[in-house]
């Protein structure tokens, strides 16, 4: 039997730790591949992580309350199964392997000349996380089948993993897919992260009668998150006023109709969501990120959502491909991911692939906010409660005063590559399509 350790995989965008919260099972339990085998816990979502192999749990390498980087082992597993190198291998044969190396002659027999490698390399997880088994990774190799081909199978195992299944059903019609060729990753120094200059700790004094109450994992994490976008992006906000009399009243025609006919409340947030859409395809250049000195040009719009958790953190779930969904779309996207995370059932890739941010500060009835830039977008919409207010409005027989539904947009953006004139005009061009909304729009 082999001892192989099981890594902590990667579990979203910019995740690179977790908290052991509970273990599943214990030294000496029997484990199913793809059982479960411990709940973590991140700074955006908890999760359980499975098993890439049927064995026995021999070794937990850490506690409850431990913290551990992606790819580092955190429990070793005794199989039986087919295990392309074991990864736990005895200490007295790592020792003599290390002597044998040590006192070992320079080769002779040209060893500056290229060696064969294996054209197909597999990782355990790809860029999105997805998670693959060694038995997949296995016939991937065997067939010759790369990353970006095996991510583009679709999978039906648990959170849409490939199994053994849909290899097989893969390999039946693979000739008829069209392949895509894997393009080298090339870094360059421009790549690299930009350092942080160090905050100095504030001397906070104590008085009598004060409590002390320690921030909570995701309030540290959130907190180092939100300083490090003030020190990486300049920050700018634009303000604009919107009349939003027509969706105001558009929505209350349509609501309850909406209810029974769809079985979805539908809220403001799935309409700001759709005129936001609009101005970001007439500016797409809010829609984007920054690589050292390198603009990185969204595809897809990923539109954000800050929601709150019942813990009174805040989260952003991501609507992928947002410009692809119709209003009604949209609303059951919007009202999905904000019951999971109501129920702290989010998942690593609810999280990840925002291009682009909204937070309505209204719904804390706040009329205005300066909201900071979720790294590593550019910018970041904020919407305040809508108001009744006196207003001017200009008809063809002149100026007269009337009770308009009033709403503040405030758009803060990344100043290093969106300038004030597109910072400004984008949220302008929101607020245009918020007031241009049909009336009689049907749903």
């Amino acid at each position: 039997m082999a001892q192989v350790e099981i890594l902590l995989p990667k579990m979203g965008e910019s995740v690179n730790e977790a908290t052991i919260v509970e273990w599943l099972k214990q030294e000496g339990d029997a484990i199913e591949e793809d059982e479960f085998i411990v709940n973590i816990a991140t700074d955006k979502v908890d999760n359980e992580v499975p098993s890439e192999f049927e064995g026995v749990l021999v070794k937990k390498l850490f506690n409850e309350g431990d913290v551990v980087k992606v790819g580092q082992a955190f429990a070793i597993i005794e199989t039986d199964a087919e295990v392309e190198t074991p990864v736990v291998e005895p200490v007295a044969k790592l020792v003599e392997e290390a002597v044998l190396e040590s006192v070992a002659p320079p080769s002779s027999n040209n060893s500056n000349l290229p060696v064969d490698l294996p054209l197909v390399e597999i990782s355990k997880t790809d860029s999105n996380g997805r998670f693959y088994s060694p038995l997949v990774r296995t016939i991937a190799k065997k067939e010759g089948i790369g990353m970006n081909e095996l991510a583009a199978i679709k999978g039906s195992g648990q959170n849409l993993r490939v199994t053994k299944g849909d290899m097989i059903s893969y390999l039946e019609i693979r000739d008829t897919v069209p392949k895509t060729i894997p393009q080298p990753t090339v870094t360059t120094l421009a790549s690299a992260p930009t350092p942080v200059k160090k905050v100095t700790k504030a001397n906070v004094p104590l008085y009598e009668g004060d409590e002390i109450i320690e921030m909570d994992r995701m309030r540290k994490l959130i907190a180092d998150h939100m300083v490090m976008s003030k020190q990486t992006s300049p920050h700018v906000t634009s303000y604009v006023e919107a009349d939003v009399t027509n969706i105001v009243l558009w929505r209350n025609r349509i609501k309850d109709e909406f209810l029974k006919r769809e079985g979805e409340k539908i809220t403001y947030t799935p309409i700001f969501m759709e005129a936001i859409i609009k101005a970001i395809k007439d500016f797409p250049m809010v829609n984007v990120s920054v690589d050292g000195t390198n603009i990185i040009k969204r595809k897809n719009i990923n539109l954000g959502m800050a929601t709150a958790l019942p813990s009174g953190n805040l989260i952003v779930p991501v609507i992928k491909k947002a410009d692809q969904y119709s209003l009604i779309g949209l609303t059951k996207q919007v009202n999905n991911l904000v019951q999971k995370a109501r129920n702290n059932k989010l998942e690593p890739d609810d999280i990840a692939g925002g291009t682009y941010t909204v937070t309505n500060v209204g719904t804390f009835g706040n009329i205005m906010g300066t909201p900071i830039i979720s790294q590593p977008q550019v910018a970041i919409l904020a919407v305040g409660i809508i108001r009744k207010k006196p207003v001017v409005i200009e008809t063809p027989n002149g100026d007269v005063i009337g009770i308009r539904h009033m709403m503040y947009l405030s758009h803060a953006y990344d100043h290093r590559v969106v300038d004030g004139a597109l910072g400004g005009m984008f949220v302008k061009r929101v607020a245009e399509y918020l007031e241009k909304f049909e009336l009689n729009r049907d749903i």
